[in-house]
């Protein structure tokens, strides 16, 4: 797939950066850059997850003029600094550079006049999606409760605490509305309390008994619990190339964390020649870059729990008229979702 994409003329004429914002969410404040390149009267867009970050996250001005092909812009990606200063994380280098390449793609296509489903020889689905959040500390059920009230065919991805105790998760289950439960084990991130882990975890499979069980602890007793369920233990944080899916049977893919279009599609190769189950994910993308992923997702795994749901349903509260999951597919013309 590769292949296709790389031999695409690209010509460069300047870009622009937009800052996007959202009102704050959940404790968070949420914005992004919106990145425009320009050329031959087309304009590629993608978008810098990385304006969050306490420091580093100013980007010099590039040298990104030019004549190229897709594979050789992103080989000069490659061999620049995109930085003012080193990012706090290293992950944030692929956020980054996903920005460009994303925008790099788009304009390309763009500039040929062709869609990417087109080029790459792949008809887009409808695209399953679910709405990602947290219960709050302490946990809230009305927050899920809110929700379902207003839109009762959604679906969720939930955050997991130690602090759920065996009411709240029958309270939950009984939805019948979550597809993932996500434990955020791989995070690097300290256990306040490892004693609380293995019966939390031990409660959770038994209760949802078919969710995907995303990013499990490495912690003592957590493997012994869910041994018996390994073929839908995912993994999510630790996904940043092929050679990371190793043994997994189910994996999250977020483009941005990858942070190369070779990359991704090398993921979505190795995930389909080994029969593992696929579905996508986002990384607080506000703009173009949302359509982007739930295009993606339609094109390599559409029926997965994905957690690209439109932006709106990220807000606190939710507002009337959001589209309901299946999202029906809109590929437009270059790397984008229609409006």
């Amino acid at each position: 797939m590769w292949s296709r994409l790389a031999e695409l003329p690209l010509a460069i004429e300047d870009y622009a950066v937009e800052r996007l914002k959202r009102p704050p969410a959940f404790g968070r404040d949420r914005g992004t850059d919106l990145l425009r390149l320009r050329g031959g009267g087309e304009e590629g867009l993608g978008e810098d997850i990385t304006v969050y970050l306490p420091e580093g996250t100013a980007a010099p001005r590039l040298e990104l003029a030019g004549e190229w092909t897709l594979g050789s812009f992103c080989e000069h990606l490659a061999a620049i600094d995109q930085w003012t200063e080193p990012p706090k994380w290293d992950l944030a280098l692929a956020w980054r550079n996903w920005a460009y390449e994303s925008a790099a793609l788009d304009l390309a296509l763009r500039q040929a006049g062709e869609a990417l489903h087109d080029v790459l020889g792949l008809a887009p689905a409808p695209v399953r999606f679910v709405n990602s959040f947290g219960l709050g500390d302490p946990p809230q059920f009305a927050t899920l409760r809110r929700r379902l009230d207003r839109y009762p065919g959604l679906r969720f991805k939930l955050d997991a605490e130690p602090t759920w105790d065996r009411a709240l998760l029958e309270e939950i289950a009984a939805t019948g509305a979550v597809d993932t439960i996500d434990f955020k084990g791989r995070y690097g991130l300290e256990v306040k309390d490892p004693d609380a882990l293995v019966p939390l975890y031990a409660r959770v499979v038994e209760i949802f008994a078919d969710a995907i069980l995303e990013d499990p602890h490495d912690e003592p007793g957590v493997p012994e619990v869910l041994e018996p369920h390994r073929d839908r233990v995912s993994y999510d944080a630790p996904i940043r190339s092929a050679d990371d899916i190793d043994e997994a049977r189910v994996v999250n893919v977020k483009p941005s964390r990858i942070g190369s279009l070779r990359a991704l599609l090398d993921v979505y190769a190795t995930c389909r020649e080994r029969g593992v189950r696929t579905y996508g994910g986002g990384m607080g993308e506000l703009g173009m870059a949302r359509g982007q992923i739930e295009l993606l997702a339609s094109l390599f795994h559409p029926d997965g729990p994905n957690d690209v749901a439109p932006t709106p349903y990220n807000d606190e509260e939710l507002p009337d008229g959001l589209p309901s999951s299946p999202l029906e597919p809109r590929p437009a013309m270059g790397f984008r979702w229609a409006d």
